[in-house]
């Protein structure tokens, strides 16, 4: 039989791999890698290598549901989408725009997200949009855009190799980032020096000639002592502090109280070997710096981002190839998800809804005007519902049940919810309580366009055929939309990418077609434009007056410390087999058998104290709730410190988590919760 091969981008990480998808008979059946691809070359991570296996389950959705009692029917599209249709007007004339809430997905492509927020706009009329940023990198959005005027990546994975020192601080690189990490290894092996600073001891943290484990939640403290260090010894860049930045001073003076022993008794690292790792960096001549969400999901997310961004400045670190500040994004579409305004507050290119020329300009783009007022989070969500101003939900790809902190409290909220859409490829634990779900199409199925961690906007492309009445996102919001009296006719993705281009600034300049040869990085302001492989080029920042600005900082202690009754921190994330909330992972066979349980780390000496061993079940219990999981005695955790994850909702770390948020960007504070930990007899 004949096989074709169709390249597409990678579903998983913000990475933006490249594949050829293996298409025999209608059917996916294995995986190329990309040889000439500029990240990819050839790599792929376990996820990557089966990442075609869960479209092809057989529990993927295939005809709308309604739900009757404590069960759902299937239903035919019109029944459905007159179903949602009538009931959203409805709910809006009764309560107002306001009271509906829209999710995105940072699984989806870029098209889908933009028609999303269009539509909750244009037709609902509500600001009231986001996605799965506000887990993972709201606080890079918030910080960056005041420190730089750009809340992005400032540079391209292709410069990693040519760095000198890699610097990498709250990421398990290795194990989130597999093919980054090789890029990492490509300049270790031509002589870079690698510094990590993590409470873990992640698989780059042991061969990294410098290793700090700070305790949890006390980074603002040792990038200030950092930056004091590099202040007082006369190792930042001073012509670059006065000719490309502003708030120096006011910066400072908080700084300047951060010594490398004030910041020891704080963060539990040695005076000593904070100051010599500050001085590596300082003398560092191309360092880049790597995070993720170890240093955004705390209370003070913003400010640790904006903490790095002082750091980066005072060094005069930035503007260089293989140089600044590095984010890297969890989803695949995390950065363009953001990109296309699926955050409140904020049009499509980052364009506040407050600036009344911009309003004007998507009002003749839109035939009407967008809210101005900002809108409710995702992770305000589930009190705004308790307290009777949300009514109805309507989400498109995301798992909020099982990925947002507390899950017993959003429990709470989904029941109480009046009408609860959910658009997803497989009957999720959220959409188990929706009223309406809707059979979308998955990654293969689809046309258009992911954004990477580099902001490198890639194509994807249609393989195969969706199962049964599955639908593209896009076409189901469109469906809705024109039902609901606001008539949207684009006739595929590609329409829809050209109307972004005149709504975005940072997209302007593209084209599938000059997406066809690899992609581009934004901005890209004209179709003569090549991209943009580093920002803020020779101290030029896109703030207003091209200069960045220092934001003076001060540690603040988590919400939840460990105390008698909870002696234990808590952190939670991913491993490397597995995504999220497995929706996807938990239907691959080989993940599967790599990573079948859920496992919680504890440190060996933590072990013996409690008469715990590997391979034994324990219950770990927070003021929230208790889940029961599986031991795994090692020493990548301190003594004190339990890592466990929020894959399986059966043993969710986010039963035990708290929804405590950065009070600026609204993220929770997954990476520090107290807890205990008992053995299970």
């Amino acid at each position: 039989m004949d096989e074709r091969r169709v390249l597409t981008t990678c579903i998983w990480c913000g990475t933006g791999c490249s594949f050829y998808l293996r298409v025999r008979d209608g059917r996916m059946i294995g995986i190329v890698p990309s040889l000439s691809h500029r990240i990819s070359r050839g790599m792929l991570c376990a996820k990557g290598w089966k990442s075609y296996e869960f479209a092809g389950h057989h529990e993927r959705l295939k005809k709308p549901l309604i739900r009757e009692g404590n069960d759902f029917r299937e239903a035919s599209w019109d029944e459905a989408l007159d179903l949602v249709s009538g009931r959203l007007l409805e709910i809006k004339r009764r309560y107002g725009p306001e009271s509906i809430q829209v999710l995105g997905s940072a699984k989806c492509p870029n098209e889908d997200n933009y028609i999303l927020q269009r539509w909750a706009r244009a037709c609902i009329g509500t600001d009231n949009i986001d996605h799965c940023a506000r887990l993972c990198h709201a606080s890079t959005v918030a910080g960056l855009a005041r420190a730089f005027g750009s809340g992005a990546m400032t540079q391209s994975i292709s410069e990693i190799e040519n760095a000198d020192l890699i610097f990498i601080t709250g990421s398990n690189t290795a194990e989130q980032h597999p093919v980054i990490a090789a890029h990492m290894m490509r300049a270790i092996n031509r002589g870079a020096r690698l510094l990590v600073i993590d409470p873990r001891k992640t698989p780059m943290a042991r061969i990294a000639d410098i290793y700090l484990s700070q305790r949890p939640g006390t980074d603002i403290a040792w990038i200030n002592a950092f930056i004091n260090v590099i202040v007082n010894e006369g190792l930042h860049d001073k012509r670059f502090i006065e000719e490309h930045t502003e708030g120096f001073s006011e910066m400072w003076e908080k700084a300047k109280n951060y010594t490398p022993e004030v910041a020891e008794r704080i963060t539990g690292i040695p005076a000593d070997r904070l100051a010599s790792a500050a001085r590596l960096y300082a003398r560092s001549e191309r360092p880049m710096i790597f995070y993720s969400m170890g240093i955004t999901q705390h209370i003070t997310g913003t400010e640790n981002v904006m903490s790095l961004a002082n750091l980066v400045m005072v060094a005069g670190k930035i503007g260089r190839p293989s140089t600044g500040l590095c984010p890297l994004r969890g989803q695949n579409n995390v950065q363009g998800s953001c990109d296309a305004g699926v955050l409140p507050g904020t049009l499509p290119g980052y364009q506040p809804n407050s600036d009344e020329e911009i309003l004007r300009k998507f009002e003749a783009l839109w035939g009407t005007r967008p809210p101005s007022w900002k809108g409710i989070t995702s992770t305000q969500g589930p009190d705004a519902i308790l307290e009777g101003k949300i009514k109805a939900l309507y989400s498109m790809g995301e798992n909020i049940f099982s990925s947002h902190p507390d899950m017993n409290h959003m429990g709470e909220a989904l029941r109480r919810l009046e009408l609860l859409v959910v658009q997803d490829i497989f009957l999720t634990e959220t959409a188990r309580f929706a009223h309406v779900v809707f059979p979308a199409t998955a990654w293969p199925e689809k046309e258009g366009t992911f954004t990477c961690t580099d902001r490198a906007v890639q194509l994807i492309r249609k393989a195969v055929d969706p199962p049964g009445e599955a639908m593209d996102d896009w076409r189901i919001i469109q469906e809705l939309s024109n039902r609901m009296g606001y008539e949207m006719d684009f006739e595929g993705p590609e329409e829809i990418f050209s109307e972004m281009t005149k709504a975005m600034p940072i997209y302007a300049g593209m084209s599938y077609e000059r997406l066809e040869e690899g992609g581009l990085q934004w901005p890209c302001p004209s179709p003569d434009h090549p991209g943009t492989p580093y920002l803020h080029k020779d101290g030029v920042f896109r703030r207003p007056g091209g200069k960045g600005k220092f934001h003076p900082t001060e540690h603040v202690e988590p919400p939840e410390l460990p105390d008698e009754e909870y002696p234990f921190y808590l952190s939670t994330g991913r491993v490397s087999f597995h995504w999220h909330t497995r929706s996807m992972t938990g239907r691959i066979g080989l993940l599967e058998r790599e990573y079948p349980v859920s496992l919680v780390d504890i440190n060996p000496e933590d072990g013996k104290r409690l008469g715990i061993r590997s391979g034994e079940r324990v219950r770990i219990t927070s003021r929230r709730g208790s889940v029961e999981c599986v031991a795994r005695l090692t020493d990548e955790v301190p003594p004190g410190l339990i890592f466990a994850t929020f894959h399986y909702a059966e043993a969710s770390a986010n039963l035990l988590t708290m929804n405590a948020l950065d009070p600026t960007a609204l993220i929770p504070a997954l990476k520090v919760s107290a807890v205990r930990v008992e053995k299970v007899s």
